[in-house]
């Protein structure tokens, strides 16, 4: 699965959407946990992605990056805040949403029991394509990611590198503008998570807008335009590695985010000392 057969076999869109591909604010989500009370896993965040950009959600474990996704691509609801995802709410239209958007995790599912086309079909089916487009696009995704000597195959025989093909290949059977990406390399052997990278880079040429979360350094520093760094619920900074590089006068990536979950750990002290 090369480079060169994605951008080949993933036409874009005819013509580019306007405004900005995600766009969050005040975006929030508070649980209540009959042991630990009320959580606020994600607060007043603010978030703008673009068409042609590939974002990255930065942070530790427990840092809010996967109740941010799930917000967005509509499988949790907020709390409060707004959120417009491909120029439709998430609230307020959230059947829209699920149709210009691909959603891909490290733990997304297939059914063991169907063969990997059969997949294919079924959530195409699911997007509302009709017959005919369904069986284009799904030449299109069989040709991009490699699919073929292993279509008719139950995806309980699959690998996990061809599972993980067949994943993607189903997030983006409906040409979707905008791709969430939840740590989707997490238990991919080398090959499988190289694979993905370089899909990743090819939906940015493509001019289309992907946001994914990771904890992996590398992931980020080679793949993001821009990166966000969460810790806490919240976004602490926003900008190119460079600009959050020279914000902190740090080198490597690593330093940056320690710097600056130093900086909101104080804040959050002196807050707490001034209540």
């Amino acid at each position: 699965m090369t480079e060169a057969t994605h951008s080949q076999a993933l036409e874009p869109h005819a013509t580019a959407p306007h405004g900005p591909a995600i766009e969050a604010k005040a975006l929030t989500k508070i649980f209540s946990d009959p042991k630990r009370g009320i959580i606020a896993a994600v607060q007043d965040l603010d978030l703008t992605c673009n068409y042609g950009e590939v974002m990255g959600l930065l942070g530790p474990n427990g840092a809010g990056k996967t109740t941010t996704l799930r917000m967005l691509s509509t499988i949790l609801a907020p709390t409060r805040g707004t959120a417009t995802v491909a120029g439709a709410d998430v609230t307020n239209d959230p059947i829209t949403v699920r149709q210009r958007v691909g959603f891909l995790s490290g733990t997304t599912g297939l059914y063991p029991r169907l063969t990997a086309k059969e997949v294919l079909q079924y959530f195409g089916r699911l997007h509302g394509m009709d017959e005919d487009t369904l069986g284009q696009r799904l030449e299109v995704v069989v040709k991009a990611f490699d699919l073929d000597e292993f279509l008719s195959g139950r995806c309980e025989s699959l690998s996990t590198g061809q599972r993980q093909r067949v994943s993607i290949a189903r997030a983006v059977i409906h040409d979707p503008r905008v791709l969430i990406l939840d740590e989707p390399t997490t238990g991919l052997d080398l090959l499988a998570a190289s694979d993905m990278i370089r899909f990743v880079e090819s939906r940015r040429e493509e001019g289309r807008c992907v946001l994914f979360s990771t904890h992996v350094l590398s992931e980020a520093e080679r793949l993001c335009d821009r990166i966000a760094i969460v810790h806490a619920g919240r976004v602490l900074a926003v900008g190119t590695p460079q600009e959050l590089r020279e914000e902190t006068k740090e080198e490597w990536l690593e330093d940056v985010f320690r710097a600056y979950v130093a900086r909101a750990d104080q804040t959050f002290t002196d807050e707490a000392d001034n209540l």
